[in-house]
């Protein structure tokens, strides 16, 4: 069961083109922005790694301002591939010791899978947070969601990883992240 459970000791949250271009050209953009802003919160209290990435910024703009003003102390990969899995990623996920990959970002059936394509064929387990992914077609998005469940990631939503990062409840961690699901 250790690879369906998180432990904040091994996980890292990895935030694929949150991009201005990107999110406004999809429906449930806003929804996708939410929940990846809890889970950046939950990162930083949990002193989870965070890293993120924008596609082509200098066509599809930075990272949403609701999103960049959170990630003070993430680190940032410029691509041009689909990809987030470059040497220079790859050196540096190697360097947190992380295995345990929270993937949230766009587009699910594109950036989002070929990460995770390529993150589990590297070894990592892959957590796909199913409400902060998003597709501009609900057909891609499933299409995405069920490569990625074949291929082995754990498919998942932001308040199962919160809770199973949480592991119990009566902590300060708990009563200051429990707050921001209601």
């Amino acid at each position: 069961m250790n690879k369906f459970t998180l432990f904040k000791e091994d996980s890292l949250l990895l935030i694929i083109d949150i991009q201005e271009k990107l999110v406004s050209a999809m429906k449930d953009g806003n929804q996708v922005i939410k929940n990846t802003n809890i889970l950046i919160s939950a990162a930083k209290e949990m002193n989870l790694p965070i890293f993120f990435t924008e596609q082509y910024p200098k066509g599809l703009g930075g990272t949403s301002p609701e999103i960049n003003d959170h990630l003070e102390n993430a680190i940032k990969f410029e691509k041009n591939s689909f990809s987030a899995c470059s040497d220079n990623f790859i050196f540096n996920l190697k360097e947190t010791g992380k295995k345990k990959i929270i993937l949230t970002g766009t587009e699910t059936h594109i950036c989002v899978f070929q990460t995770a394509r390529d993150l589990i064929s590297l070894g990592y387990e892959v957590f796909v947070v199913s409400d902060g992914v998003i597709s501009r077609t609900k057909e891609n998005y499933m299409n995405g969601l069920d490569l990625m469940k074949n291929m082995g990631a754990i498919i998942t939503n932001t308040e199962t990883v919160l809770f199973d990062l949480l592991k119990k409840s009566g902590t300060p961690e708990f009563k200051l992240l429990s707050k921001l699901i209601k």
